[in-house]
């Protein structure tokens, strides 16, 4: 198969879908590999590294898009891109198309077979495309929200872990995931008085069991939440429905209780964020203010650590790129209900549940899809 991987164009998106080892896999596959010319550099790769483990330079992204049967990339595509996108082609990425009908919209009338990472599931119910980023993300936020909290930015002025005879930063956690869990973790390392909200009771009690001494745990209940989000110096927004539009948690009008100059980070922008003042920012702008609350709701965190984040994601996504190529996608998906997971369009149809409710179209059962 041809696997074509062009540089992304996000705005300050330094990620890349193929590191070299993968390349050096795909190519060990007996398929042809296309990268697209300094596609890597953002995250430390060289198009000499791309060569050396026997993948070949395009000198533009039309070029890949022209050649590759599959497409791997890091976000979802931009309006340029989806252009270039073709029936028969196969797309594997992040995509987010609950919150965003336009790129839905035109991935439906590219025919092109789109594959999300963040759909994709595993055999103990997790989201292990999701994941690496989770976990980045989730150990960014309370370094960013430090950031945004410094008077400079517009913030409260609170030192997070505080000084002797001054108290720390209130941090309150809103979802025990794996974005939560790893969040929680480095602000509790910062010194900040940390609370996990969640609805899930089993889940508390095990980050209660395993960090019980770390931080503290609470149950999401509307008011409890409301209660602890007015104290807060610092709320993150760390919810995840699989595929869907995350839920909106706080309200504008709960903004008024919170203390001016207090800090939300949005982890959960992907997906439309869970905060209702949320809009998606670029770490060029991260921050802005709402009724006096400095909000950062970059929509792709983990690419301001870009080699970190594509050698993680590289080694998630790396075994199943391998099964689409070595399979062909309908092959692959049928012998992997877990892939079949991430299909989110194909042929004009969508695919994913939660997208069609979300955006109110109609979706085809990603089974029947692989007889189209």
């Amino acid at each position: 198969m041809k696997i074509g991987c062009p540089k992304e164009i996000k705005p300050q998106e330094f990620r890349v879908g193929l590191t070299p080892h993968a390349a050096h896999e795909a190519v060990a596959h007996g398929h042809e590999v296309l990268i697209e010319t300094g596609a890597g550099v953002g995250a430390g790769f060289s198009d000499a590294d791309y060569t050396a483990a026997g993948a070949k330079i395009a000198s533009s992204a039309e070029e890949v898009f022209a050649a590759a049967e599959m497409v791997v990339k890091v976000k979802e595509p931009q309006a340029v891109e989806r252009k270039r996108l073709r029936e028969g082609q196969l797309l594997f990425t992040y995509l987010h198309l609950a919150p965003d009908p336009e790129q839905t919209k035109d991935l439906l009338a590219s025919g092109v077979t789109a594959i999300a990472y963040e759909t994709v599931t595993d055999r103990i119910g997790g989201l292990p495309l999701l994941a690496p980023m989770s976990e980045v993300a989730g150990k960014l936020a309370p370094q960013v929200g430090a950031w945004t909290l410094q008077k400079a930015n517009g913030g409260r002025g609170v030192l997070m872990g505080g000084v002797p005879g001054v108290g720390p930063a209130k941090v309150v956690v809103i979802g025990g995931g794996v974005v939560g869990t790893h969040a929680a973790r480095v602000a509790a390392g910062m010194g900040a008085d940390v609370t996990v909200l969640d609805r899930s009771l089993p889940r508390l009690r095990y980050l209660d069991d395993v960090f019980g001494r770390d931080f503290k745990t609470s149950y999401a209940s509307a008011g409890n939440t409301a209660e602890l989000v007015a104290a807060a110096d610092m709320v993150i927004g760390a919810v995840l429905i699989p595929g869907a539009a995350a839920p909106k948690l706080v309200t504008r009008a709960q903004l008024k209780t919170m203390k001016p100059g207090a800090a939300i980070v949005d982890v959960a922008i992907d997906q439309g964020g869970c905060f209702e003042t949320s809009r998606a920012t670029t770490h060029q702008d991260p921050i802005y203010e709402v009724d006096g609350i400095m909000h950062y709701c970059v929509a792709n965190m983990p690419g301001a650590v870009a080699r970190t984040s594509t050698i993680a994601l590289g080694n998630a996504t790396m075994p199943f790129m391998l099964a689409l190529a070595d399979k062909g996608w309908r092959k692959a998906c049928e012998e992997d209900p877990h892939l079949l997971a991430g299909l989110n369009t194909h042929a004009g149809h969508l695919t994913y549940d939660a997208v069609g409710k979300a955006l109110g179209l109609k979706v085809m059962a990603p089974a029947q899809a692989l007889k189209v």
